[in-house]
């Protein structure tokens, strides 16, 4: 496995072989172990060529901690901002000679598309719509940590399921682990051939989903993927699929909620209840930090 490219590359023994070395990390950096040298002597490049603050700064800084030098690339500093096409990009990233190359691109498929043209590692961070497969990682280290197990848990997964890359990798690692996983969300943000997926339930009704699940991930609305509207307003869009006080008394007494950022305050969940004690928001932005150290130990190691 030279490359994570997608959760369809996990199975559960790979699965469970990142975990050991996601918790070994957390537990050395709690206990104040802080610089290792695992990546000593390698190099890490960022080109990120869609906007990131978690994803791209958790792989920056898991790179410098494990040792790495690190290296980003912007798509405002980049020459495709000239007009450079993938293809002139990747023949450029390969001479650079790299250890590792963490992608993120607007286009499906950009990653895949420069795993099979260089020799370096490369680690997909979000290829438009289709797949965000360390966020999936650390989803599922994130509900392991909090319930000790994933198989027979029911997740719901609510809001623009059409165009999350990260709903997608979640369900795939999910499924992978034996959970149930339903999804929540207007009818016109609901992917049309999602009989794919296998789910257990399919809701346009947020009162009628939540009641019964053991964690609900929240999702964000993906205005800059959509050409059109796909609701009215964000009001009722807040009303009808937000989170609320009222909705947080629906849930089953040991139910917490999840989102993987940025979270638009009033929207999707209403502000207070973000960092509230049903949340886990604030363990999954810690622990994208060793999930990403556990990848670059992993792909190291095979």
């Amino acid at each position: 496995m030279k490359d994570l490219i997608s959760v369809n590359q996990i199975n559960e023994k790979s699965f469970y072989e990142i975990y050991e070395i996601f918790k070994d990390y957390k537990n050395k950096y709690k206990n104040g172990e802080t610089k290792f040298s695992d990546l000593r002597g390698y190099s890490v490049l960022l080109p990120f060529f869609e906007n990131s603050t978690r994803t791209r700064t958790s792989f920056e800084l898991a790179g410098k901690i494990l040792g790495a030098d690190t290296i980003n690339i912007s798509s405002s500093s980049s020459s495709v901002k000239k007009g450079e096409t993938l293809y002139d990009t990747i023949k450029t990233l390969e001479a650079m000679q790299s250890d590792f190359i963490v992608i993120r691109h607007y286009m499906s498929g950009a990653a895949a598309l420069i795993a099979k043209q260089v020799k370096s590692h490369v680690i997909n961070a979000g290829d438009g719509a289709n797949e965000h497969p360390s966020q999936a990682l650390l989803d599922a280290f994130t509900i392991l940590e909090e319930k000790g197990k994933i198989e027979g848990l029911n997740i719901l997964l609510v809001g623009d399921i059409l165009h999350s890359r990260v709903a997608r990798s979640d369900i795939k690692l999910f499924k992978k682990l034996g959970a149930k996983i339903s999804i929540c969300g207007p009818q016109t943000m609901l992917p049309r051939h999602i009989d794919v997926f296998e789910l257990e339930d399919i809701y346009t009704d947020l009162d009628s989903a939540i009641k019964d699940k053991d964690v609900v991930i929240f999702l964000r609305i993906q205005l800059e993927r959509q050409s059109k509207p796909f609701f009215s307003t964000l009001n009722e869009y807040s009303i009808k699929y937000g989170l609320n006080q009222n909705r947080i008394n629906m849930l089953k007494e040991d139910a917490v909620i999840m989102h993987p950022g940025p979270v638009n305050r009033g929207v999707e969940i209403e502000s207070e209840l973000v960092y509230g004690n049903r949340s886990l928001i604030l363990e999954q932005v810690e622990n994208g930090l060793f999930t990403r150290m556990a990848i670059y130990k992993f792909l190291l190691s095979n």
